[in-house]
């Protein structure tokens, strides 16, 4: 093979692998919008049970209301503490953008206070939980890029294993997450979220079922790998499509309530 031979072969072969590459990140952005057109609903209620387990086993139980206006990064969410009393009123109002972070508001009943979660703050642990600020943030398709990586199965089920990268890297904690999704009702299984290469955090899918024909984890749990402890979320009186108002989603509304 004479040395121009052997380079039109290597030239064609780095033109395969940039080939393959591309269509790796094609069809693992066609997954990903797929799975978002599935869950896309206009609203969406449910009640939560938050069990925390600390690295000793020993757990704390919280309870939320959740609802949401929107998907998909054009939405509002109020998150609102129920129990213990200590925590009951506390309310979190997060806005979603499509091309942006969000932003959040924290209101306080017991001093009448809200406050705005800077972006530098949100890697910070949600009351106690294994959820970051940045975790209760819903963020559009088009924030990230996304490259298939391989196949694999959790808890038997058949999945795409997708990495994507934030595309404003100072807009997030994690500098990549791998996302597993099932093949068969492209649910999310798992989400392992990296800071460089360290794992930091794990979130799990449970309890995956048809919920107004919108495949739906009723269990979620988020592990923190550096504090070894975690969080469970149950999800109960679940509901989407449900009848909420625009108004209903602003810090003048979370002070009422």
């Amino acid at each position: 093979m004479s040395r121009g031979q052997a380079g039109t072969v290597t030239l064609g072969v780095a033109l395969l692998i940039g080939s393959l590459h591309v269509r790796a990140a094609d069809d693992a952005r066609q997954i990903v919008e797929e799975a978002q057109k599935r869950t896309d609903a206009a609203s969406q209620r449910y009640e939560g049970l938050l069990q925390v387990f600390d690295a000793k086993g020993k757990i704390a139980d919280k309870r939320w209301t959740f609802e949401r206006l929107g998907s998909h990064g054009r939405s509002k969410a109020v998150l609102r503490f129920t129990a213990p009393a200590e925590v009951k009123g506390v309310a979190l109002l997060v806005v979603n953008h499509p091309d942006r972070a969000s932003d959040q508001w924290m209101w306080t009943p017991a001093i009448e206070r809200d406050r705005r979660i800077a972006l530098q703050d949100r890697s910070t642990r949600f009351f106690g939980t294994d959820f970051s600020f940045e975790d209760l943030e819903e963020r559009d398709v088009d924030q990230y890029d996304f490259t298939l990586v391989g196949d694999d199965a959790i808890d038997g089920a058949a999945c795409w294993k997708i990495q994507s990268t934030p595309r404003q890297s100072k807009s997030s904690q994690y500098t990549r997450s791998i996302v597993w999704i099932r093949k068969d009702n492209y649910a999310f299984a798992r989400i392992e979220s990296y800071a460089k290469d360290d794992l930091m955090r794990r979130l799990n899918y449970a309890d995956i079922r048809s919920v107004q024909g919108i495949w739906t984890a009723r269990q979620l749990e988020m592990t923190d790998l550096k504090r070894a402890s975690r969080t469970r979320l149950t999800l109960d009186k679940l509901e989407y499509n449900v009848p909420l108002k625009d108004e209903d989603f602003t810090l003048q509304a979370i002070r009422r309530q």
